[in-house]
């Protein structure tokens, strides 16, 4: 089994429950509507936006996407980068990517655009996709990056030099190619922090994924009523992989834009998360807000929160306790 087996399998066993759910604090002006998208409270001006796809809707937007790279002449061995911030499109292109048996290239939202730059030649990646927030720093180097590559761009008003994804890919089918793949081959290129220099390119196979996602389910006691919380970005292995173990039991994921206490209170509270990975510095800020009367925990309903990641940097014992 390969990793795009589990998504096929949702989409098959599940094909109607609700997969995906971004929950965006920021301002809504100008933003697309896409699939099934609304406000959680009606007629309140601060309330976070919220957009949900089903295991069904998720498995057509992949295919669509990867239809989309076949006609353009993508194939097994290619490598396709991804830069943009967590959002709902994030995951169906990922798996996308997958189903033409090309290999994923997660970027680092942080990275400048001479690491952008370095990134995608290093990986020799043949398509970047990218979001609105790193049109200028994309920009900067398109002469350099241009040449033999294509860019689409996922969002609203896309630039003369790329090519909408969003319209490009609505023209495609959203049959499944079936892309015959095994374990052994290439899956995703994940870059190190680049602490000491430039970052280094580390190669996962699809048996590493499928592993990761088969141990998240048993480590972490994951069924299929869990509903993860994920806040902390995808293009890192620990967010896209604690996110896979949901994946292997078709459970519930949320992707919260946010990281207020408020926020991540009441995005655990409205969605009733029962797992929620949040670092030190997160859960920190919580614990202050709580001493300080800024939350009232008896404002949410949290009785399902069941387990709580927590690392990536010592914690303190006064933390936990």
């Amino acid at each position: 089994m390969t990793i795009v087996d589990m998504l096929r399998h949702n989409a098959a066993a599940y094909p109607t429950e609700t997969a995906l759910v971004e929950v965006n604090p920021e301002v809504r002006e100008n933003r697309h509507v896409t699939w099934r998208e609304y406000d959680l409270v009606e007629n309140t001006e601060d309330v976070p936006f919220r957009r949900e796809m089903t295991w069904r809707v998720f498995d057509e937007q992949a295919n669509r996407f990867a239809n989309l790279l076949l006609s353009r002449g993508v194939h097994k061995g290619d490598k396709v980068a991804l830069l943009l911030y967590n959002c709902i499109e994030w995951l169906p292109l990922y798996f996308g990517i997958l189903k033409t048996g090309a290999a994923v290239v997660p970027l680092n939202f942080r990275y400048a655009p001479d690491e952008i730059e370095y990134c995608i030649k290093k990986a020799d990646a043949d398509i970047l996709v990218f979001g609105p927030e790193f049109i200028g720093r994309v920009e900067q180097i398109v002469p350099q990056i241009q040449r033999g590559r294509l860019l689409f761009y996922v969002g609203d008003d896309c630039p003369t030099w790329a090519e909408s994804y969003r319209e490009l890919a609505m023209l495609c089918s959203s049959a499944d190619p079936m892309i015959p793949l095994s374990e052994n081959e290439d899956a995703a290129i994940y870059y190190s922090s680049g602490t000491t220099g430039f970052p280094k390119a580390i190669l996962h196979h699809h048996q590493s994924l499928t592993q990761a996602a088969q141990m998240e389910a048993v480590h972490h006691k994951t069924t299929h009523d869990d509903v993860f919380l994920c806040i902390p970005p995808l293009y890192h292995t620990g967010a896209m992989m604690h996110w896979l173990g949901s994946l292997s039991v078709g459970g519930r994921g949320v992707l919260l834009r946010g990281v207020s206490p408020k926020t991540i209170l009441k995005t655990v509270s409205d969605e009733r998360c029962t797992i929620v990975w949040l670092l030190v510095p997160w859960a920190q800020d919580i614990l202050l807000a709580i001493e300080e009367g800024t939350v009232t925990l008896s404002d949410y309903h949290l009785d399902q929160w069941r387990l709580m990641h927590i690392g990536a940097q010592p914690v303190p014992k006064s933390l936990i306790r």
